[in-house]
């Protein structure tokens, strides 16, 4: 399947609802309103193919951008490339659901993701511990350095309060991450969700959201969801 055929097919999914929804959220065009479970059938026919997924991301489309992260082949993608992906994701659902989901299947994820965490750029630093999520949420305990992990405990801690605002949520659910899906620091986790309470994130022209990771561990907690792993990162 072409480049062409794939844009075609895109647009002859599209939802003038799910467009909307995609706008609020900080889409704008161009951009066709397609929801991801749409996209399956013709991800399944395209399965991984680099090349075209460079040319739909290219495009600045936000669903074509979207259905490239699903088509990528992470491995076949250096440093700069994904370096490129990140300033082509002008907001948090590229940079937290496209790259930083792709960048999680990449052999170079944690250096990666650790040099935008300390870049300073908000949607960079959102990227970077969103890719710790779909990381800790998918990979064994043991491919990860303990002390590190703990390290990054204490970042939050001392910094979410005060970060911008898309990375707030991502430290947050770094943090849920943590206590629920990497048993070696789940009762550091809680005890750092405890001491940091409840983290206002103000959106644009929308009520500011209040996330308390203390809460949402203990309730997964309950639910006997310790230690839970995906199958699969990418959709």
């Amino acid at each position: 399947m072409d480049f062409k055929t794939v844009m075609q097919e895109l647009e002859a999914l599209s939802k003038e609802r799910t467009k909307k929804i995609y706008i609020s959220n900080g889409a704008h065009e161009p951009l066709f309103g397609v929801a991801t479970g749409a996209m399956k059938p013709i991800a399944k026919k395209i399965k991984l193919n680099q090349r075209l997924a460079e040319e739909l991301y290219a495009t600045g489309n936000y669903d074509a951008m979207y259905f490239a992260g699903i088509i990528a082949d992470p491995k076949a993608m250096n440093e700069s490339d994904f370096d490129r992906w990140i300033d082509g994701a002008y907001f948090y659902m590229l940079a937290d659901y496209v790259v930083a989901v792709t960048l999680s299947e990449s052999d170079l994820a944690q250096d990666v993701a650790d040099k935008w965490i300390s870049s300073g750029d908000e949607l960079r630093m959102s990227a970077g511990w969103s890719c710790y999520c779909w990381l800790l949420g998918n990979r064994q305990d043991n491919e990860f350095s303990e002390s590190k992990i703990s390290n990054m405990l204490d970042i939050v801690k001392d910094s979410i309060h005060d970060a911008p605002e898309r990375t707030k949520s991502a430290m947050n659910n770094f943090l849920n991450t943590v206590g629920i899906s990497y048993l070696p620091l789940h009762e550091k986790a809680v005890a750092t969700a405890k001491e940091i309470g409840t983290v206002e994130v103000k959106r644009d022209k929308k009520k500011s959201s209040l996330l308390n990771a203390f809460e949402s561990i203990e309730k997964e907690s309950k639910r006997g969801r310790l230690g839970f792993k995906r199958k699969y990162v990418r959709c």
